[in-house]
């Protein structure tokens, strides 16, 4: 009994590790692939030696939809296109309200102007849980060596008000703006915030 009670301590233990694992500053990011809106593999390995930005994002989040009503999200999608990957990541699970197939994704990231590189949908939730991404938007910077420069919110704004967007520190672009001067990021890590991903 006892034996049988420890290797069920270890299983769990084993599966919090990975339910809980997180993308950890100063360490490599965790290898992924996923597959884009249409339906193409894509890889973190594909982007080596590029800074490369992970947008987690549902569209049914009204802090996600403050950075986009704002158009903050894509101005910054823009500002940086030529600079960075701007990868967006979708882990909303198919069976939950929020979750859109990649057509109706695509629409509606046509209609705001959104011009992420590429959106990845990760249903499974493999990557999300391999980045420890807890909300939408969960925000990661990755720099040109592979390591994960920055893992935290958006902006010091912790509201769904688009009038604060305006008024916030934009963590990312404080991040990235330093890391293009060649400078250590000051603000590495810092607790996001926004809606609870949708997982399996």
């Amino acid at each position: 009994m006892k034996r049988a009670s420890l290797i069920a301590l270890s299983v769990a233990s084993a599966f919090a590790t990975t339910a809980f694992a997180a993308a950890v500053v100063g360490k490599p990011a965790p290898a992924f692939t996923a597959t884009d809106l249409s339906g193409k593999p894509v890889s973190l390995a594909d982007f080596k030696g590029k800074t490369v930005v992970l947008e987690w994002h549902n569209f049914g989040c009204p802090f996600v939809q403050k950075h986009y009503r704002s158009g903050n999200m894509q101005a910054l999608q823009k500002k940086y296109g030529g600079e960075v990957v701007w990868l967006t990541v979708n882990s909303t699970n198919a069976g939950h309200q929020d979750y859109m197939t990649p057509a109706a994704l695509t629409r509606s990231l046509a209609e705001f102007g959104a011009a992420p590189a590429r959106f990845l949908m990760d249903e499974p939730g493999s990557v999300g849980l391999a980045y420890g991404a807890k909300v939408t938007p969960h925000m990661y910077i990755i720099d040109p060596s592979g390591k994960v420069a920055y893992n935290g919110a958006i902006d010091d704004k912790r509201s769904t008000d688009v009038a604060d967007v305006k008024t916030a520190r934009n963590f990312v672009v404080a991040a990235l703006d330093e890391m293009k001067a060649g400078k250590p990021v000051s603000n590495a890590s810092n607790s996001p915030y926004g809606c609870t991903i949708k997982y399996r």
